[in-house]
């Protein structure tokens, strides 16, 4: 059978819904048909067992978190500096948690990966190639920091975005704030 890309991203926005909401235990074929609004049978048709839908909910989650194209190439002509990384991390943060659901689907498939060994290594593959476009960015960028320090910002910004998308335990300090205070502690 012929495969519909927009189909394909209908079912695979479905499944994020899905995830985000009823967590990995409600994601079924059945159920992402149902969010869809499509004939039950069409996600298997699609997706033909739940690690082929995982890993289209994965590559699906990149791309609905990934950076603009303008956002990129701006930063790209602009001077490399602290600035400039605060800006980066602020824009990624933004992106996290102005994509709640999107993200809170991720935090899911990483939950299950963590009782998953085969998930697991489906989504260590996902994370890394994630981790090495940042570094690549970073360093095409010029901007200050290498491996060690992205990596150490992935940590810092996952538990910002995680506090701020459930109960924050400051909710009074602005999130840009706690961006410019993590740029200033952990770059060198």
């Amino acid at each position: 059978m012929a495969k519909n890309d927009a189909r394909r991203t209908l079912l695979a926005d479905a499944g994020i819904a899905v995830l985000a909401r009823e967590g990995s235990r409600g994601l079924t074929h059945r159920a992402v048909d149902v969010e869809a609004g499509v004939p039950v049978g069409t996600a298997s048709n699609y997706f033909r067992n739940r690690e082929l839908l995982i890993a289209g909910l994965s590559e699906r989650i990149g791309a609905r978190l990934a950076p603009s194209e303008a956002d990129l190439a701006a930063r790209a002509s602009a001077a490399p500096s602290r600035d400039l990384f605060a800006a980066y991390v602020r824009d990624i943060v933004r992106r996290l948690t102005t994509n709640r659901e999107v993200t809170l689907a991720l935090y899911e498939l990483r939950l299950e990966a963590a009782r998953r060994p085969e998930l697991a290594a489906v989504l260590g593959e996902w994370q890394q190639s994630g981790l090495d476009a940042d570094v690549a960015f970073n360093e095409a960028a010029g901007l200050p920091g290498g491996r060690r320090e992205i990596v150490n910002f992935h940590y810092a910004i996952e538990g910002l975005v995680f506090d701020r998308l459930t109960s924050p335990i400051d909710p009074h300090t602005s999130t840009d704030e706690v961006v410019d205070a993590l740029v200033a502690k952990l770059l060198p």
